[in-house]
């Protein structure tokens, strides 16, 4: 379960990513156009440190964009070339915020969230000790689920990014679609539908090293 916060952020994501996207290999958009969002869904960290939120984003008549994110308290060492930036949460402090891509705490949830077919996580606030559970924007499911007793993915070893952005770990690789509905799945894989996409399209998918 993901424990969300009734906060501001300054930036906010949206500020963050129309910077931050024109740069990519895989968008299509003006730069310094609005970016508006299209719907979100999150993994939970068991260890409680790193948020993990994917955003489905476009430009008012662009395409939409799949764009996994991280959280953190700190920076994640090595990785900012990977840094959308950083933006001060009313609760938590100064977040840092990465492509989740790079992230192996992203990597494991995603690789977890296939093999065993969980999916997304629930997500809720805490109301006056009371829980408040909040709708998702984004319905997932999985098709044709991984094995779910295979090893631990272990560290990020190399990401490719082109129209789709390549995962390598130690035991997995997994494909990250950037552009939901241009591309197949192969294997195991993580589907999505939202406002304005009526059907399941792939998400991600993962593919044995």
């Amino acid at each position: 379960m993901a424990l969300l916060h009734k906060a501001t952020l300054r930036p906010t994501k949206l500020d963050l990513l129309a910077t931050w996207l024109p740069d990519r290999e895989w968008y299509t958009g003006p730069a310094g156009a609005e970016v508006v969002s299209r719907g979100a869904y999150r993994f939970d960290d068991p260890a409680g440190e790193v948020g993990i939120e994917t955003l489905l984003v476009s430009t008012p008549d662009g395409p939409v964009h799949h764009v996994p994110l991280t959280y953190r308290a700190a920076p994640l060492d090595g990785a900012d070339t990977w840094l959308v930036g950083t933006t001060e949460h009313s609760v938590l402090g100064r977040r840092w915020v990465y492509d989740g891509c790079v992230d192996e705490v992203y990597a494991a949830a995603l690789a977890h969230a296939i093999r065993t077919g969980s999916g997304q996580a629930e997500q809720y606030f805490e109301v006056d000790g009371r829980r408040e559970v909040r709708e998702p924007s984004v319905t997932v499911t999985v098709s044709g689920a991984g094995n779910a007793d295979a090893p631990p993915v272990g560290a990020v070893r190399r990401v490719v990014d082109e129209d789709s952005t390549l995962v390598v770990t130690d035991t997995v690789e997994l494909v990250v679609v950037r552009r939901p509905g241009a591309a197949d799945a192969a294997g195991a894989a993580l589907l999505g539908r939202w406002s304005g996409q009526p059907t399941t399209v792939p998400l991600a998918y993962l593919r044995a090293r």
